[in-house]
């Protein structure tokens, strides 16, 4: 997905196509952070995450300045689009992006937390794929598809996917991995209380 983000990207660049350049670094940011957190061990941090804190930023704040843009032109649209478009690709980026500072401030991800992210992450991302292919570019589908109803279903179909992973693993403890927290307290969480010596013991 890495290498389809990268090569979507310069497409859209070489056609100067703004948005889909924006949509296209937006996935690479989703799919690559989605990569890394369930790479990495719990708790691991490392120089890539604040520079992918720093490019949630920009993207997030591109896409809400081009929405405003949007609001104010004559026309109502931005290269074509309507401002909800940008205010929504921009607010999931700085969603995105908080999620981010969050794991920084805290030290790392942990647990239930780190397959979340990875799951809400990558999924939004096959999301994009999935929606401009079915929806946005259905000349390459077959002619009794193009217009109908049924594309909504494979286009949606992760996000529908996402929301049942994200239940499950959150509130139902589908995951059974370590506790959520740093591993000496999911270490003490899961071996239980310490058991203390009996009075018989401390007699001199």
């Amino acid at each position: 997905m890495l290498t389809l983000a990268v090569s979507a990207t310069w497409l859209a660049l070489m056609k100067s196509q703004v948005t889909n350049v924006i949509g296209g670094v937006l996935t690479f940011y989703l799919v690559g952070t989605a990569w890394a957190t369930a790479k990495r061990p719990n708790g691991r941090l490392g120089s890539l995450d604040y520079g992918a804190l720093l490019f949630a930023v920009i993207v997030g704040a591109t896409e809400v300045v081009f929405g405003v843009d949007a609001m104010r032109s004559a026309t109502g649209l931005k290269f074509g689009y309507p401002p909800p478009l940008y205010f929504i690709f921009g607010g999931l980026a700085l969603l995105a992006a908080a999620g981010d500072a969050r794991m920084l401030v805290r030290g790392g991800i942990f647990g239930v937390h780190r397959i979340v992210r990875h799951l809400w992450r990558m999924l939004f991302a096959l999301f994009f794929a999935s929606g401009s292919l079915f929806l946005g570019q259905q000349q390459v589908l077959p002619a009794f598809l193009r217009g109908t109803n049924i594309l909504f279903v494979p286009a949606f179909l992760p996000l529908v996917l996402m929301i049942y992973w994200l239940v499950r693993v959150r509130f139902k403890g589908a995951y059974g991995g370590q506790a959520a927290g740093p591993p000496s307290l999911s270490k003490s969480l899961q071996r239980g209380p310490v058991a203390l010596p009996s009075p018989n013991h401390l007699r001199l």
